[in-house]
C-alpha cells in the first residue's frame, strides 16, 4: 500500500483528469480494460471520498462473448444500460450479495463493459475499514470484485450512473501512473466456466507487482465445451 496514503480527505488532484467521454466510447473493449490499469477510481457519497488505484479488471463484449450478459444481443431490464453510449456504470447483484461495478463502453448499442475486480486502497481508508470491517492494510479490503464496490460504497442504486458529467458522485481520473508493458499481466477470466471457448479468452488483466489482485483459479470446462 501507499505509505503516503490519506485517511480520509480529497485528493489533491483536480477532477479535470477525470476521464471523458472519448476514453470510454472506443469500441476496442479489451483495449480499453488494459487502459483502465493504473487509473484511479473515485467516489464520493455524502462527503465520503475515497480512491483506489485499479489493478484488475475484465473485458466482456456483445454479441459474441457468451460470458457476457448481452450475449447474442440479450436485452433485459438488467441489461439495458450495457447498450448505452460508453461512460456509464452497469452495477449488478451477483449471488444476491455482491454488487459488481462495470464501465461500460463503446457506442450505443454494442454493449460492451469493464469489469473492475480490485483497486489498491488509497484515500478514504477509514470510510473503507468501516464500510468493510477490517484493516485498510490488507489487500482482501478491495481485491476482488464484491469486496471492491462494498469498500468504495458503490451498489446497484448507482446502475446507470454517468462516470463522466459534473457532479457525479462516481468517476476515474488519470494520475499519470507510469505503467509498463511489462507489468501488465493477463489470464482467462474468473468465474465464467459456463461460457464454453469464451471461458479461454485471456482478457482477465491485472498489475504484477502487486498483491491488491483476485486469487486466480484456471477454468474448468465441462466435457461437452468446444
Amino acid at each position: 500500500m501507499n505509505d503516503n496514503a490519506i485517511f480520509g480527505r480529497r485528493s489533491e488532484y483536480p477532477k479535470m483528469n477525470k476521464l471523458d467521454h472519448s476514453f470510454y466510447q472506443n469500441t476496442d473493449v479489451v483495449a480499453v480494460a488494459r487502459q483502465l490499469l493504473g487509473k484511479y477510481l473515485v467516489t464520493e457519497f455524502d462527503g465520503l471520498y475515497c480512491s483506489g488505484l485499479i489493478t484488475e479488471v475484465e473485458a466482456y463484449r456483445a454479441p459474441d462473448d457468451k460470458a457476457c450478459h448481452a450475449y447474442n444481443n440479450r436485452r433485459t431490464k438488467r441489461t439495458e444500460i450495457m447498450f448505452w453510449p460508453g461512460g456509464v456504470a452497469y452495477v449488478y447483484l451477483c449471488y444476491g450479495i455482491h454488487h459488481l461495478f462495470n464501465v461500460v463502453t463503446g457506442d450505443a448499442e454494442m454493449a460492451h463493459a469493464v469489469l473492475i475486480r480490485a483497486v489498491q486502497a488509497e484515500e478514504g481508508l477509514e470510510t473503507m475499514e468501516r464500510r468493510r470491517g477490517m484493516s485498510a492494510r490488507k489487500p482482501q479490503l478491495s481485491s476482488g470484485p464484491g469486496v471492491m464496490s462494498k469498500a468504495m460504497g458503490i451498489t446497484t442504486d448507482w446502475t446507470g450512473q454517468s462516470l463522466v458529467e459534473d457532479g457525479s458522485p462516481i468517476w476515474i481520473e488519470d494520475r499519470g501512473y507510469e505503467l509498463r508493458e511489462q507489468n501488465i499481466g493477463e489470464s482467462t477470466r474468473i468465474g465464467v466456466d459456463y461460457a464454453e471457448e469464451c471461458a479461454l479468452w485471456p482478457w482477465r488483466f491485472f498489475l504484477k507487482d502487486t498483491k491488491w489482485v483476485s486469487r486466480f483459479k484456471p477454468p474448468k470446462l465441462s466435457q461437452n465445451s468446444p
